[in-house]
């Protein structure tokens, strides 16, 4: 007999909103510095394990920067959870021997490639090859690897914050020469390999202009996320926690999702209304 379908295809958990960038195109957060506890993080996944398969490493802060990170994916995958983590990349060739140890127990690195021009005083050549040799090798261990360009406008890559992405190609044709086929988000360039395209989006804040109330989401539908704190939030661009649904340390993630706050917000975006004031200041929420 099949196992039940869980509700969400993925939970994110942040670890640290700590990161040793700092990219213009990221909204980063307000709230106070923090590094989750071994102990802590072995509540988040046993609490969110009844509700999906799949942990993302991710909200805010850079993954490979928490100095547990090897304890971390063990207790995820104790837990019977798959993992992906979302990098900048810069501290990748430092992080891969690790990441190859538990290749087994990862599903999925994504690399944010687009990081590099929103930064400055980086040396492309050693950025670049760090991360096509980490995703290179982290394919041929069976870990899917994502090298993402999320820096398009309107699906036209003449925006002001792309205008690298030629050289970066030609990078990646000289580090990847098997033939690249077409999928869905971008081309697969080698053996467990992705190039993925996207689209750029506005963060929501508190302080923007407000969008309307028509739009939909994904969020408590596909996914939900918890902040390093505990706090869990509809989805992985809260970046400050404006709308806490609940706290993790405190109470068992159904019950989060069964109180009114939380079914308010996901009757909304089942009705494609925006009923949070930060929700109609997201310019994702939109693209659906």
């Amino acid at each position: 007999m099949p196992k039940p379908k869980k509700r969400f295809a993925k939970i994110y958990l942040e670890i640290t909103n700590l990161c040793n960038m700092s990219c213009s195109f990221c909204h980063g957060t307000k709230r106070e510095a923090g590094v989750v506890s071994p102990d802590d993080f072995k509540l988040f996944c046993n609490r969110a394990a009844p509700f999906t398969d799949h942990v993302y490493l991710h909200v805010m802060g850079e993954p490979l920067l928490h100095p547990q990170l090897g304890e971390l994916i063990d207790t995820a995958a104790a837990e019977g959870l798959k993992v992906s983590i979302t990098t900048n990349g810069t501290l990748l060739p430092k992080a891969l021997p690790l990441l190859l140890s538990k290749a087994e127990k990862l599903y999925k690195i994504s690399i944010s490639l687009h990081s590099f021009e929103a930064n400055s005083g980086i040396d492309a050549k050693k950025y670049f090859d760090g991360c096509f040799d980490a995703a290179k090798q982290l394919g041929k261990a069976g870990v899917i690897s994502a090298l993402r360009l999320w820096n398009l406008e309107g699906l036209s890559e003449s925006s002001p914050q792309n205008t690298m992405n030629g050289d970066i190609l030609d990078r990646l044709k000289e580090f990847f020469t098997d033939e690249w086929t077409k999928n869905r988000s971008g081309q697969k360039i080698g053996d467990g390999v992705y190039l993925e395209w996207g689209e750029r989006f506005d963060w929501p804040d508190m302080d923007a202009a407000d969008k309307g109330t028509h739009g939909f989401c994904y969020a408590l539908k596909d996914h939900v996320a918890v902040l390093c704190d505990g706090s869990v939030v509809p989805c992985c661009l809260d970046a400050d926690g404006v709308i806490t649904l609940g706290n993790l340390k405190e109470q068992e993630l159904g019950e989060i999702l069964a109180n009114e706050k939380t079914k308010l917000l996901l009757h909304g975006f089942e009705n494609h209304s925006l009923c949070h004031p930060l929700c109609r200041r997201c310019g994702f929420a939109r693209k659906w």
